[in-house]
């Protein structure tokens, strides 16, 4: 009875894993996105450097988490780490276009790290970094709301995803950035 009752619990844990065991056929740095300005940012330009990307909305609760994705930006791009800010309308938080997105962040907040065009990061629509995420790293990479945040490594893969409630300067996500960067 015992082992069964091991078994059964280990099917349920392999059944409920939200990481897939992805062959990566791309990574990261194969993808470009359009800047906020209408540039592209090609992503390759970012390999062999972690890059923390979250979703943001200038009208969200958790905006002023773009203070802290500043001063992560400040304290670590010299080191290597790249934060880009993918502004995004899925949740309907967000200004109706890219100028105005990016006035509120220089005005408010400040920004000097990359940000780009307002981008849809969910469901059919979603950019195509965010269905890679998700058919490479499962539901878990999925954003559940505004500022979720995707840790990707020097090779390109998902390191690890953060709720929105996780701010980007927690001990958490500051502990795996300075691991990826040594």
């Amino acid at each position: 009875m015992k082992n069964l009752i091991i078994i059964g619990v280990t099917i349920i844990m392999f059944f409920f894993k939200n990481v897939s065991h992805a062959d990566y056929k791309k990574v990261f740095y194969d993808f470009k996105i359009n800047s906020i300005s209408g540039d592209v940012i090609d992503l390759n330009d970012f390999r062999g450097k972690p890059v923390l990307i979250v979703n943001t909305a200038s009208y969200c609760g958790f905006t002023n988490q773009y203070d802290d994705m500043q001063e992560l930006w400040d304290e670590y791009q010299d080191k290597g780490l790249v934060v880009l800010g993918i502004p995004s309308n899925s949740f309907n938080q967000e200004k109706k276009n890219n100028d105005d997105v990016k006035d509120f962040c220089e005005v408010k907040f400040n920004i000097n790290f990359p940000l780009t065009e307002i981008t849809n990061v969910k469901g059919d629509k979603a950019h195509e970094i965010y269905k890679w995420a998700k058919e490479n790293y499962g539901k878990s990479a999925i954003p559940k709301w505004n500022f979720y945040k995707i840790l990707i490594n020097k090779e390109g893969k998902i390191e690890d995803t953060y709720a929105s409630l996780t701010n980007p300067t927690s001990s958490k996500i500051i502990k795996k950035i300075e691991s990826l960067l040594d």
